[in-house]
């Protein structure tokens, strides 16, 4: 598996964050999904253009902003310097080579990290999570959603530089492996299984539609039932929590 080359500016990224802004019921189911695992002085890892970032600035979070992309971070501070519970805003690289060296004074920092839709995008997934360990106290709960199952890999994929879809073994083996002990591992979203396939597999698109994104939007009560009477038991989206002894 070939490395992507590191994109500064991602258009298509910031194309599909912008989409999925519009969804705020969708983005509001996920908030309130991981909101109980989140606890004390919390980092965002990968806020994008803020979708998840400002309901716990509203909730009056105390939140540590990050970001790769310098741009990300800039539009971050625009958008969030003057909340009040806000840490900071920084550019954080989870597989810095330099890692150790940057990021130091976070380490043992953070109650809770979190990072949904960012491990997906590492060539090496196991750093990443071995690095936020560093991040968290001892007691710590790190929060990871990712893209479920490989068969749906498609062309959204590939366009938003995906390494890899994951099921629930794979991902709680991969926490286990990074030295966490897994507290809740579950599955999100059965519905947008349908569309993602058929809009990315069979249709090739590359961006997801803006119309089925405010569509799904609408419906988001009807697919909290269906997830909730199949017991999360299959999904787009893993959620996992681990924690650090």
């Amino acid at each position: 598996m070939k490395e992507f080359d590191f994109k500064p500016i991602d258009t298509e990224g910031e194309d599909t964050l912008n989409t999925i802004a519009l969804a705020n019921h969708l983005n509001s189911w996920m908030y309130n999904t991981i909101k109980p695992f989140c606890t004390g002085k919390i980092l965002e890892i990968g806020s994008g253009v803020g979708n998840i970032s400002e309901y716990f600035l509203r909730d009056n979070a105390s939140i540590l902003l990050s970001d790769i992309r310098e741009g990300y971070c800039e539009s971050l501070r625009k958008k969030f310097t003057a909340s009040p519970t806000l840490s900071g805003i920084e550019n954080i690289n989870l597989v810095d080579p330099e890692f150790d060296q940057k990021f130091s004074e976070h380490f043992n920092c953070f109650d809770t990290v979190f990072a949904l839709n960012v491990v997906e995008h590492i060539f090496d997934d196991q750093a990443a999570l071995l690095n936020c360990y560093k991040l968290l106290k001892p007691g710590g709960q790190l929060i990871v959603l990712v893209p479920a199952y490989q068969w749906l890999y498609n062309d959204f994929d590939k366009e938003l530089e995906h390494y890899r879809r994951y099921n629930r073994k794979r991902l709680e083996a991969l926490f286990i492996s990074s030295h966490f002990q897994v507290l809740n591992s579950r599955y999100f979203n059965a519905a947008g299984i349908a569309g993602w396939f058929i809009s990315g597999k069979m249709q090739h698109h590359r961006i997801i539609p803006s119309g089925q994104i405010r569509l799904f939007n609408k419906l988001v009560i009807l697919f909290k039932l269906i997830d909730s009477l199949i017991f999360n038991s299959f999904g787009l989206s893993i959620i996992t929590v681990g924690k650090k002894p």
